[in-house]
């Protein structure tokens, strides 16, 4: 999958809202790619609720990776404010996909549900760890039990092994390359000149 990662004038430092309304559209995309995979390898994630639950968890995961990886690169506030301002988008793209496929949500929002959640997870990904190598075995494991309470059971034998070994890794080295382009300030590197063919 290919993502865009560049800013189109990258002269400027951006603010912390502005990079995480970045991240948050490359984030929704890799989870969309994630779900691909995991229904083209036989998985069973109808489209509807059981669809947006695995999303919002896998969401939840992605906004804990983006955090660490900003906390490296921003000072304390600056990730408070990219962080929760992510989280935020996130619940309101989750919120517009919801409300399109399944209707309104009633008494309580999408995107109030969504918060919830990650609130609710945060404090159990705070204890894992992360390096430059990226999240540790416990991290991903708990995303993999997460998603287990989602999928039928006849999917339980191979969802955490797909998702720890496959999915998790592939989803967060594509957030970490993206996260990397995009605190990139100043002038891009030229690009080398396409080959031509001439018809003579």
């Amino acid at each position: 999958m290919r993502i865009k990662s560049r800013w189109f004038r990258d002269d400027k430092p951006k603010s912390a809202q502005q990079l995480a309304g970045a991240v948050a559209f490359i984030v929704w995309r890799v989870v969309q790619n994630a779900l691909k995979r995991m229904r083209v390898a036989q998985f069973d994630i109808d489209p509807g609720p059981q669809y947006f639950s695995f999303s919002g968890e896998f969401l939840v995961f992605l906004v804990q990776i983006a955090d660490r990886i900003a906390y490296q690169r921003m000072e304390a506030s600056e990730r408070v404010a990219f962080t929760t301002a992510l989280a935020l988008r996130l619940g309101e793209i989750l919120e517009d996909n919801q409300t399109d496929l399944l209707g309104p949500a009633g008494d309580r929002s999408y995107r109030s549900r969504f918060i919830s959640l990650f609130n609710e997870r945060s404090p159990d990904y705070a204890h894992y760890g992360y390096t430059d190598a990226g999240p540790d075995f416990a991290f991903v494991r708990h995303l993999g039990n997460s998603l287990l309470e989602i999928m039928p059971e006849k999917d339980h034998s191979w969802v955490v092994s797909q998702v720890m070994e496959i999915e998790a890794p592939e989803a967060v080295a594509m957030v970490q390359k993206s996260m990397a382009d995009l605190f990139q300030t100043g002038p891009r590197p030229a690009r080398a000149p396409r080959a031509r063919v001439s018809g003579d």
